[in-house]
């Protein structure tokens, strides 16, 4: 479903280059957790294997914790409105000092390899990055996560050869944390990068940090609620759209240029 937050469909710069249009082309730049992976196992994993190794910790001191573990569904429920993560582990059974310990263990895990294995690919989204591709849509990826583990997952699913340019952090837990002046750095290095050839251009992502950091630029957003933030948090924000999914964010730029090509 659509939700139009500041409709831009009549404005011309938002059009795709043709076979006989010579205006710079589209650029579409992309957030890697939500649009395109879907990250909710491995962050509940992390949820767990948090509480589990700070239990273990209070065991070594002869004291036994009693756990309220949640359900995937209401632990992804509190990440999508943004209940921190301090709250998160209260609601858990977790107090005091035994919050800055879980705290400590989620940080220190949830970017581990041996984690990473729960990532997925959002449904469809092999088949919208390669629409794009094919409509001559230049695909910049931004992300926090660091370059090297986005590289691999994108050639894991014969995706990352689709990108002209792959952008990411050197911090394991950047991703986690959401950093929206990281995001904002990262976004305007790679647009500077490319401004003289940049055409029109959008944002699409799963949560404040990529609609802030797109606004900052003056980039419009298409914010998608596939990923860790609900379509009131987003609203909060004012992205330009709301959409779904990545699929659905492709019809639609993929409409709304055409729109401007038949009139």
């Amino acid at each position: 479903m659509l939700n139009t937050v500041a409709p831009d469909s009549e404005n011309p710069q938002y059009k795709l280059p043709s076979e006989t249009d010579s205006s710079p082309r589209m650029t579409v730049f992309c957030d890697l957790d939500g649009p395109i992976v879907d990250v909710s196992d491995r962050y509940y994993t992390t949820y767990q294997q948090g509480l589990t190794d700070t239990q273990a910790a209070y065991r070594t001191r002869g004291i036994n914790l009693n756990l309220q573990i949640l359900s995937k569904q209401q632990f992804w429920q509190m990440k999508q409105n943004r209940v921190p993560d301090t709250e998160i582990a209260k609601s858990s059974g977790l107090w005091g000092e035994e919050i800055h310990i879980f705290l400590g263990c989620v940080s220190r895990i949830v970017n581990q390899p041996d984690l990473l294995h729960l990532d997925r690919i959002q449904p469809g989204v092999q088949w919208a990055i390669a629409l794009l591709h094919s409509r001559g849509v230049r695909l910049i990826l931004v992300t926090l996560r660091p370059r090297n583990q986005a590289v691999q997952l994108l050639q894991n699913y014969g995706l990352a050869r689709l990108f002209t340019s792959i952008r990411g952090t050197q911090m394991s837990d950047a991703a986690y944390h959401n950093y929206t002046a990281l995001k904002t750095e990262l976004l305007a290095e790679v647009a500077e990068e490319f401004e003289s050839s940049l055409g029109s251009a959008w944002m699409i992502g799963d949560t404040e940090a990529d609609i802030l950091a797109g606004q900052a630029l003056g980039i419009p957003t298409i914010a998608v609620t596939c990923g860790i933030r609900s379509r009131h948090q987003l609203q909060k924000h004012q992205p330009n759209f709301i959409l779904s999914d990545l699929i659905i964010a492709v019809h639609h730029l993929l409409g709304l240029a055409q729109q401007v090509i038949l009139d």
